[in-house]
């Protein structure tokens, strides 16, 4: 039997305005793939912003939802549907995650979308839980003293205010690697891209 495409969808919100925000990872890592892969991401499809290129010699579809972040799984639906995807085959969604340290990120086959709206949406468009998803860490790494003081995790207004530039050049390696990860996702499995991704001891202050 032959297979479609596999799906790489980033998270993130359309807009200049959103562009460098710690929200939009999920957005700059389909953009550094395509950089690498020699493509831009701009043909107009299923609600997102699509490019094609091949990985480990298959057919991949970089998308960007022009939905917005809390209505993303709108978008990552229409994909599976009009490529006939499996999302637990077929599919790996990139996104921010503030309980990971800016620096790390971590690939999981499943799971909860815990407090993640754009997560969240993705689980309840495709009715399952069982999705490939790598999380770019992008939590400030607090001191121990911070947090018993009463230091809490930056929200909503972090996530959508634009990085500084020390950060970006922190992000900006991440991205390289997060790039690296996906082929390896591709060519070797998850499993293998797992072992190899998450047990490498990628800074301290890693919550999940």
């Amino acid at each position: 039997m032959r297979r479609g495409p596999f799906l790489v969808v980033g998270l993130g919100n359309p807009g200049l305005e959103y562009q460098w925000t710690p929200h939009n990872a999920g957005f700059m890592a389909i953009d550094r793939i395509a950089q690498q892969e020699g493509v831009v991401v701009q043909n107009r499809r299923s609600r997102a912003l699509t490019a094609t290129c091949r990985m480990a010699g298959r057919a991949v579809i970089l998308a960007k939802p022009e939905t917005y972040m809390n209505l993303s799984g709108v978008a990552v639906a229409a994909l599976v549907r009009e490529f006939e995807a499996d999302p637990a085959e077929d599919l790996l969604v990139i996104y921010d995650e503030l309980d990971l340290v800016l620096g790390t990120f971590k690939i999981r086959e499943r799971g909860s979308p815990a407090g993640h709206n754009g997560a969240r949406s993705v689980t309840g468009a495709l009715g399952t839980q069982e999705w490939l998803r790598l999380r770019i860490g992008v939590g400030l790494n607090l001191p121990p003293e911070a947090i018993a003081a009463g230091g809490r995790r930056p929200g909503k207004d972090y996530l959508l205010s634009p990085l500084r530039k020390a950060d970006l050049a922190v992000l900006d390696e991440v991205l390289d690697k997060v790039a690296t990860a996906t082929r390896r996702i591709l060519q070797d499995g998850p499993g293998v891209a797992m072992n190899e991704f998450n047990r490498k001891e990628q800074g301290a202050g890693n919550r999940e």
